[in-house]
């Protein structure tokens, strides 16, 4: 992993190169260019707010910002993931012509995402203002947490990169699973009011999900910074960030391990 991690400090200049070229090639050709970084959130926020907050009546107050605040964060993951599981077998030009390291191709894909994030963050204050939520000094936590978010998506950006090199089902399996996720995360609903389930409680049911998705944990936490005004709970977010490392461990190990079959 420090090898991993190493190298990529060391190609730091071709990592932001690559970057840069993957977000002018993003909206490439297209007539609103770079502002599409903002209109497909806030696209994507409008479509479910009318769907669940007019048409299937959410009692959820404020619900567009309620979901625009765990919509980015998803956003952020599932872009990355998705993009990244092909990135190192779309690149192949790049990797039987030069000596490259490949780590950079999943890494380029989860910095993209993540300036994407960034400069979409801002519309998450104007909608809050809207409603007349100012940001507290909670916003101060969001540092960490992007952090352990960023930690967490890389680790299963380069698993899912170096797996999918010798197994090309999995890019469909992943996007499938993706969709499935986003609604076991507590993007559209509150993770308060997960109902009890047979034998379980509704708060035994809550300490499930949280503690058995990464990104429940992740998601609750942006909401509790930017809609609840409070600190985020540690302990699941403990767990995500010791799971991420473990997982980022892994997925080193086994990017290195298949690092000479790509090419």
């Amino acid at each position: 992993m420090l090898r991993n991690l190493t190298e990529l400090f060391q190609y730091r200049a071709l990592l932001w190169a690559l970057t840069v070229r993957e977000l002018k090639a993003r909206y490439r050709a297209s007539f609103l260019g770079f502002l599409w970084t903002f209109l497909n959130p806030t696209l994507n926020m409008a479509v479910y707010a009318l769907v669940f907050g007019v048409m299937m009546q959410s009692a959820t107050p404020k619900f567009p910002f309620f979901l625009f605040s765990g919509l980015l964060p998803w956003i952020y993951f599932s872009s990355s993931v998705g993009a990244g599981t092909t990135a190192v077998s779309d690149r192949k030009d790049l990797l039987t012509k030069v000596r490259f390291p490949a780590q950079v191709l999943p890494a380029t894909v989860v910095l993209s995402n993540l300036i994407n994030f960034l400069l979409s963050l801002p519309l998450l204050f104007v909608l809050g203002a809207i409603y007349g939520d100012v940001p507290t000094w909670h916003v101060v936590y969001a540092i960490p947490l992007l952090f352990i978010q960023t930690i967490f998506t890389l680790a299963v950006t380069y698993l899912l990169s170096a797996l999918n090199v010798a197994f090309r089902d999995l890019q469909h399996i992943v996007m499938n699973m993706l969709q499935m996720m986003f609604f076991l995360t507590p993007v559209l609903w509150e993770i308060d009011k997960v109902p009890a389930v047979g034998q379980l409680t509704s708060a035994q049911m809550r300490d499930l999900v949280l503690y058995a998705n990464p990104m429940a944990a992740i998601t609750a936490a942006w909401r509790d910074i930017f809609y609840l005004h409070a600190m985020p709970h540690w302990i699941p977010l403990l767990g995500v960030s010791v799971f991420s490392l473990v997982t980022l461990w892994i997925s080193a190990t086994v990017f290195e391990h298949r690092r000479e079959e790509f090419a």
